[in-house]
């Protein structure tokens, strides 16, 4: 039988690694080309991968939870009928597969699997050079095969075929430097940040991580090899003993560690990956790279809450989701069209300031994952009801961690609704690449002097932190001053528009 597998995708830009979540499929399932058989998370978002051909799946090498490298065979899939006359079937497929020139029977009857294996199966996949050197970590996975239900086929078949298993390994890096010259350094977004504002080509940096990764410590001795060339020699010879030591370690005790933590325990250990580990890195990235500044307005938002109750009256708005935070993002929306230069973002590499002609409004939310910012596109062009339909949708997608990585790139400025767990206010971290963001406080009836009276009113407090670079104290001012006016006089999204 033919025998095919799908590796692990790089379905972002240069990640190194997802956690497979959830398997739709199981040993003995029919597929088709396209069909989904998982779900993946990587640092960005989860997504859901498509099997690129026909078959019926063979074994699922990973388990649910499993961390597993790109490059890395998570499924394998029958593509041809099961033979019962496996010599026939050995001297059959050398013709077909057109190996280079098998020397042995046993390699021939080896390569039908390997040059199948080598195929790029999505856009932006292909065999690179991490693959081969963490080849030699797929030793327990017919244990982890057996786990995940591939019966006893499966485990009679392993004692079998242990010839030719050992040859298609060094096969491998026959074809890596071909297909692997062309792709992208594999480097983690915060090291790409890293290159860019030291002006270092990726391509040119020699890589000592576990797998081929670009590391900040390879970026940072390129960058000094501009001044002294000497400085890179030492750095080279100390990576080959790594990788072989570091491979082994991070997949079995990282996932071990929180699953069994007894009721006495005094402390507990969560391994940071996915979402939440790429947030701490653009927060760490972002705090220490954008001078904040931030600055705070309370104000009496009532004319706005009466205006969101008889918009939801509104039988023209009927099945829109009406709340104050679509006039609050309507409210931003105006604001800039007065103050255009506070949407902009910083050039390092050219040091320039780039005015955008465009609002790419970004919405916080808090998902069992983590916090992510997916952003609606060109909502400056949008009416209010449109504006309604993209929230609603933008709260629904990332509630069902289904947002991909194009929903939260190019944002803009962003609104973080702090308010909704019963907080006045807060000093939010740029998202990065983004000139302010916005958080809302907590919507409250308070003692307020309305024409002369102390009345309650429905008071709020907004803060805005923005890049200094980009904004000054003016400008700042003059941005939050506007978005508290328009909330509080509501009938401004109409004048000011």
């Amino acid at each position: 039988m033919t025998i095919r597998e799908f590796k692990m995708p790089d379905v972002g830009e240069g990640l190194t690694e997802a956690e497979i979540l959830k398997w739709y499929v199981q040993p003995g399932d029919t597929v088709t080309d396209g069909q989904v058989v998982c779900e993946v998370e990587t640092a960005k978002a989860a997504v859901e991968l498509p099997i690129p051909f026909d078959g019926v799946v063979h074994a699922l090498l990973f388990e649910e939870g499993v961390t597993v490298d790109v490059g890395q065979v998570i499924i394998s899939v029958q593509t041809g009928p099961a033979d019962e006359a496996p010599a026939e079937a050995a001297a059959a497929a050398p013709a077909v597969a057109v190996p280079a020139a098998p020397a042995a029977p046993a390699a021939a009857a080896a390569e039908p699997e390997a040059p199948a294996a080598r195929q790029p199966v999505l856009v932006g996949y292909g065999v690179s050079t991490a693959s081969t050197k963490r080849r030699p970590r797929k030793a327990p996975q017919p244990a982890v095969a057996a786990q995940n239900g591939t019966g006893v086929a499966h485990a009679a078949a392993a004692p079998a075929a242990p010839a030719p298993a050992a040859q298609a390994a060094p096969a491998a890096p026959a074809v890596v430097p071909a297909q692997g010259g062309a792709g992208k350094a594999l480097a983690k977004p915060p090291v790409r940040k890293l290159a860019k504002d030291l002006g270092i080509d990726l391509a040119a940096v020699v890589p000592t991580g576990d797998g081929g990764v670009v590391t900040r410590e390879d970026v940072h001795a390129a960058a000094a090899a501009a001044i002294t060339p000497q400085t890179v020699a030492p750095a080279v010879p100390v990576s080959p003993a790594v990788p072989a030591a570091a491979q082994a370690a991070p997949a079995a005790p990282v996932q071990a560690v929180p699953a069994e933590v007894s009721g006495s325990a005094r402390e507990t250990r969560i391994p940071v990956k996915g979402v939440r580990k790429v947030t701490a890195q653009a927060m760490v990235g972002s705090a220490f790279t954008a001078p904040h500044v931030t600055e705070f307005i309370t104000f009496d938002v009532t004319r706005t809450m009466k205006l969101v109750q008889e918009l939801k009256d509104d039988p023209d708005l009927a099945g829109l989701r009406i709340n104050p935070l679509l006039l609050i993002a309507k409210a931003v929306l105006v604001a800039i069209r007065r103050n255009p230069d506070v949407n902009a973002s910083w050039d390092e590499a050219a040091q320039e300031i780039v005015l955008k002609h465009y609002v790419n409004l970004g919405i916080a939310a808090a998902t069992p994952r983590g916090l992510i910012v997916p952003n609606i596109k060109d909502a400056h062009a949008k009416t209010l009801g449109e504006l309604s339909q993209a929230l609603s949708g933008l709260v629904a997608t990332a509630r069902e961690g289904k947002t991909s990585p194009a929903d939260m790139q190019q944002g803009t400025i962003t609104i973080t609704n702090v308010g909704v767990f019963g907080v006045d206010t807060g000093t939010p971290i740029l998202n990065p690449g983004e000139s302010a963001i916005l958080a809302v406080g907590a919507i409250k009836l308070q003692p307020w002097v309305h024409k002369g009276k102390v009345k309650a009113r429905h008071v709020t407090t907004l803060a805005l932190s923005f890049d200094h670079r980009l904004i000054d104290g003016e400008l700042g001012s003059r941005f939050l001053a506007d978005i508290a006016a328009v909330l509080e006089h509501p009938r401004r999204l109409i004048t000011w528009s």
